[in-house]
């Protein structure tokens, strides 16, 4: 296969992976997916994390020394991506019969989608890490090695929400360099770190600079909200490519870039190794499971911090605690402000929901709160999130501006599964089909909550289909915290938030 070019954009937001479309006819599929590991654990080795030890420079020819062994032990375990899709869907002019019979041509051919990303080899019999929007929807994978060799590969897990995906090398028994995994929550800001990848599809190429940020929140890349950034030039084709720390170690797989060009701006995120060590200890199963504690809340902002006695905000406001949960039996409390886990600080809910993701169902934590002016420490041991109540998913019928809506009850582990901080009970949209007046008129996607219907709170998918059989409702949603308002006035649909 080649090198091609190209960008995929989201917004500002460039995902480091290079697209390109072309006709192939009669392609060949060689290659097939696989859906599971087959049980096969991760070897242990892979995914303890290292001591890490900082010295700061001591003279001038300690601060001119080469970055070169770091670049020379990591780069061999960071290998090219290539990956092909057939769209059958897409059609040219040519593919008209109308134009057919003028032009000649025989049936019409597939499209070939292929991208180009990178990946990390993180098990010598031939694992690799990559980014889940490199190979998404792939009908062939193939893995170049920066010594030139080539291996078929086959996707053997993957998960949208983290935008992980863990491929399987058919080396014939050849034993591969590998890259151990650090421990991303040792990243300090300033620390010197290397990216390694193939942007632009010119071969593999290695940049340099520093962390620049350790906990960077609400970039719209993963649900987990949680990203080590970076102004080492990361560019499209470093999807999947390894950020290292001066050990040579992965602390993060580097996944997108803030520009407006489609080039490096010198604003990259990298998805924190720790976050792929869950990934990794999930391949096992099939699906990645993380701990729950059934405590929900809020950011704690000026006001909340000055009623609580705080000179700064910082910390996550309780607002619900979920009955017979670990919260509950450790005795967090609502209006409790937790400050930090296992010592380390939680500054949102984002960064709460990265400090447990990154830890195993029945470990215990202890959690540092604030209540009543003073510091209470508690332990907690993280469950597997129930799925109470049933989702119940059901797509609304009728003369209503929620026909063609699906919907769905919220609980601890059906939140988990869809991402994005959605809290652990309601109702939300999973879906919203094509032609109902909600796609048409762009007043409700998936991941909103509907919060009432005809000016009736709504708590479950019942109370939904109950609400909308008394008429053309009016629906209150939230989408990302904003509450809005819609119905329809004077035959008119009308929205306000």
């Amino acid at each position: 296969m080649r090198y091609f070019q190209g960008t995929v954009m989201r917004r500002r937001l460039v995902t480091a992976g290079l697209v390109a479309g072309g006709a192939v006819a009669g392609l060949a599929l060689a290659l097939s997916l696989e859906g599971s590991l087959g049980r096969q654990p991760v070897a242990a080795d892979v995914l303890a994390p290292p001591a890490v030890e900082r010295v700061v420079p001591a003279s001038l020819g300690q601060v001119q020394l080469s970055f070169a062994p770091v670049a020379k032990r990591a780069a061999p375990a960071v290998v090219n991506v290539y990956s092909a899709r057939i769209n059958r869907t897409r059609a040219t002019m040519m593919d008209d019969p109308f134009f057919r019979q003028f032009f000649g041509g025989g049936a019409p051919q597939p499209r070939v989608e292929q991208s180009l990303g990178s990946g990390v080899i993180v098990q010598a019999d031939g694992l690799v890490v990559t980014n889940n929007h490199v190979v998404d929807g792939a009908d062939q994978i193939l893995v170049a090695l920066a010594d030139r060799r080539e291996y078929p590969a086959k996707l053997v897990f993957a998960d949208a929400r983290s935008d992980l995906a863990l491929l399987r090398l058919d080396t014939k028994g050849a034993r591969l360099p590998t890259i151990r995994l650090g421990d991303s929550d040792r990243a300090e800001v300033g620390d010197v770190v290397l990216a390694v990848g193939n942007p632009f599809g010119v071969g593999q190429t290695v940049t340099h600079g520093i962390v620049s940020a350790v906990a960077r929140t609400g970039v719209g890349i993963s649900d987990y909200q949680f990203f080590i950034q970076t102004d080492a030039a990361i560019n499209p084709g470093n999807s999947g490519g390894a950020l290292l720390d001066m050990r040579g170690d992965l602390i993060g797989i580097n996944s997108a870039i803030y520009s407006r060009s489609g080039g490096s701006n010198g604003i990259g995120f990298a998805i924190p190794a720790n976050i792929v060590r869950v990934f990794l200890s999930a391949a096992a199963t099939g699906k990645l499971v993380t701990g729950w504690i059934g405590a929900e809340g809020e950011v704690v902002t000026a006001d909340s911090a000055r009623l609580a006695g705080l000179d700064r905000p910082g910390g996550v406001l309780v607002t619900a605690v979920t009955p017979g949960s670990p919260s509950a039996a450790a005795g967090i409390h609502t209006g409790d402000i937790l400050t930090a886990i296992d010592g380390k600080d939680v500054a949102d809910p984002g960064m709460l929901r990265y400090r447990i993701a990154t830890q195993g169902v029945g470990t215990r934590l202890e959690v540092t709160l604030l209540r009543g002016g003073h510091v209470q420490r508690v332990a907690v041991t993280l469950a597997k999130p129930p799925e109470s109540p049933p989702r119940s998913l059901t797509t609304i019928i009728g003369d209503n501006l929620l026909v063609g809506v699906t919907v769905g009850n919220l609980s601890p582990a059906f939140a988990q599964e869809l991402g994005a901080g959605l809290p652990e009970h309601g109702v939300v949209v999973t879906a919203v089909a094509d032609g109902a007046p909600a796609a048409r008129l762009g007043y409700l996607q998936a991941g909103d909550l509907v919060e009432a219907v005809n000016g009736k709170p709504v708590a479950t998918v019942a109370d939904v289909a109950a609400a909308v059989r008394s008429g053309v409702p009016a629906i209150r949603l939230v989408r990302g915290g904003r509450r809005a308002e819609c119905g329809v006035v004077q035959g008119q649909l009308a929205c306000r938030s």
